[in-house]
């Protein structure tokens, strides 16, 4: 269970990838990415909820 905030050597490399490419944004992309990424999170997290909420019978 100590390991379930942990990420895995994929998202690690992943992430690392990610770092690299945000290094070569302008402000004004870093903004326009950012807004995109917590917008997918939120779709994300609506989801999820709304399997939970309709898996139980």
């Amino acid at each position: 269970m100590n390991n379930v905030n942990k990420l895995t050597l994929e998202q690690e490399f992943k992430l690392a990838i990610y770092v690299q490419k945000i290094h070569k944004l302008n402000s004004k992309s870093i903004k326009k990415h950012l807004i995109a990424t917590l917008q997918q999170m939120m779709i994300k997290d609506n989801i999820i909820k709304y399997f939970i909420k309709n898996s139980i019978p």
